[in-house]
């Protein structure tokens, strides 16, 4: 009877690494979001299986204005431009501000502060050029059989891409970007 309880107690640990190569390996696949479907829900937040979430905004910088007013930065209605949490849209302090010259700032994220939250990048959309976005950092995702994020969007934005692609730049404007040159 000991026997058996040892076998019981060695052999998953024996399977498990084996498991999980064949997962990460054998699809060529990883989960993504599709910015040019994504909404900014929020679910990347609270569904990820993960906390904090996978999910990280990423910045666009050759798309950014480089705005004194940021939408995705200060809050809507705020009464002063300044770096306060008080005027900040984002409720981890995940974006920073630096001065370029007038009237030019950079936004940098915070990738360690960020909770895949989607309200600074709502913010860009709606008041600015679009030059925030979310997707999912391979470093940190699961890489679940079955995304527990892409089951509750709303906007069918998550879904497989190549491994090899495993990122999906905005600035490109396109998802599958054809070759500048035909004969490419």
């Amino acid at each position: 009877m000991k026997r058996a309880g040892r076998v019981l107690i060695v052999a998953p640990l024996l399977v498990l690494p084996v498991a999980l190569y064949k997962k990460t390996s054998a699809s060529g696949h990883v989960w993504q979001i599709d910015p040019f479907k994504c909404t900014q829900c929020g679910q990347c937040k609270t569904n990820c299986v993960r906390t904090p979430s996978a999910v990280k905004c990423v910045h666009a910088f050759v798309m950014c204005g480089y705005c004194d007013l940021c939408g995705g930065y200060l809050r809507q209605g705020t009464k002063t431009i300044s770096t306060g949490a008080e005027n900040q849209l984002c409720p981890t302090g995940a974006i920073t501000r630096k001065f370029v010259e007038e009237p030019y700032f950079e936004y940098t994220i915070n990738e360690d502060l960020c909770d895949g939250c989607g309200k600074c990048v709502k913010g860009c959309l709606d008041f600015g050029n679009g030059s925030l976005y979310l997707q999912i950092n391979q470093d940190l995702c699961a890489d679940c059989n079955d995304c527990s994020i892409a089951r509750k969007c709303p906007s069918d934005a998550i879904s497989r891409v190549p491994a090899d692609q495993q990122y999906i730049p905005k600035e490109r404007g396109t998802l599958n970007p054809k070759p500048l040159n035909p004969s490419e």
